[in-house]
């Protein structure tokens, strides 16, 4: 061997080694653990799944329960998710024109239509579910449990975003916007907190949810901000191109970006809350577990490290982890 040779292959062990150190030194940071947390819970087919629930069950479930209310909440409501779709302007009256007015709805639903509804949108607070007692490892639901606890989820989603119409209704879009801005990135703070108590059943503490509700606020609100820039611009150009069939297409689009959103936080909340560092000491408070007083324990993580390829792992409505 020459000594040319040995020469390289000294430089490939040292490049190997080097690439190694720095792998273990990001392995050890909390963003790279929160995308270890995505890639177990598949969170390329959790948001495929979360977002297609939400255009089938969750944004129909509004629609139809917005046309029972009283005027004034069925428009608070109406204005505050076309605002956090961010379908504004002609976009907005292209999207209205799809869908039928208040009268339409209410004569083709029904009293019996409105309780299936409300049903079949079980279906998406479901999938929520999966994506925090996965992202959290906590053992899975009773069966049955969904269809009591989902009305009470939806109820609670509704309230929040009659309050927040009203006010946006109330202070307009001048300078009062900073307003609005603070007191909805509170309320959706609240609402998202709430929302991983109730999903996890209770058995996690208050405090330590309380970063995974912000987060989730954060980046959704963000991205709603977002999507004022670029959603009008699809919604009026898929409608061009395809019709009626054009704005599922954007709504779609729009439901698994914020899918996408959700994940990211609650599996960021979970890594923090978890932390053997400052952070996560700091998160927990005094008491150091995570789970209140007689909560089953939660799972391990597997033995084996999850892969990329995991993220596209079709999910399956599983049992209990292992």
């Amino acid at each position: 061997m020459t000594s040319r040779d040995e020469r390289l292959r000294h430089r490939v062990a040292k490049t190997r080694a080097r690439i190694t150190q720095i792998r273990e030194a990001a392995e050890r940071t909390l963003l790279w653990r929160v995308w270890d947390r995505m890639l177990e819970i598949e969170f390329v087919d959790r948001s495929v799944a979360l977002a297609g629930k939400a255009f089938v069950s969750f944004f129909p479930l509004v629609i139809v329960i917005a046309a029972f209310l009283p005027k004034t909440i069925r428009n608070s409501i109406y204005s505050i998710l076309t605002h956090r779709l961010g379908i504004e302007g002609g976009a907005l009256v292209t999207a209205e024109q799809a869908f039928a007015s208040s009268d339409q709805i209410r004569r083709a639903t029904g009293i019996l239509g409105l309780l299936l509804t409300i049903f079949y949108a079980t279906s998406f607070t479901t999938a929520l579910q999966r994506v925090y007692l996965r992202a959290w490892r906590r053992p899975s639901a009773m069966k049955g449990s969904e269809y009591a606890r989902s009305p009470v989820w939806f109820l609670v989603l509704l309230v929040s975003m009659a309050l927040l119409g009203l006010l946006r209704g109330l202070l307009g879009n001048g300078p009062q916007v900073v307003v609005f801005a603070l007191v909805s990135l509170a309320t959706m703070s609240a609402l998202w907190w709430f929302t991983a108590w109730f999903m996890l059943m209770g058995q996690v503490r208050w405090r330590v949810l309380l970063p995974s509700g912000i987060l989730t606020a954060v980046l959704t609100l963000v991205y709603a901000a977002s999507a004022t820039i670029w959603m009008p611009g699809t919604v009026t150009r898929d409608h061009t191109q395809f019709g009626f069939f054009g704005i599922a297409l954007a709504l779609v689009t729009w439901f698994s970006g914020a899918a996408v959103c959700i994940l990211i936080a609650t599996c960021a909340g979970a890594v923090f809350a978890a932390d053997t560092g400052r952070l996560g000491q700091f998160i927990r408070g005094p008491k150091p577990s995570l789970l209140v007083d007689g909560a089953a324990p939660s799972f391990s993580p597997a033995e084996r490290g999850p892969r990329l390829s995991d993220a596209f792992r079709p999910t399956e409505d599983e049992e209990d982890p292992s």
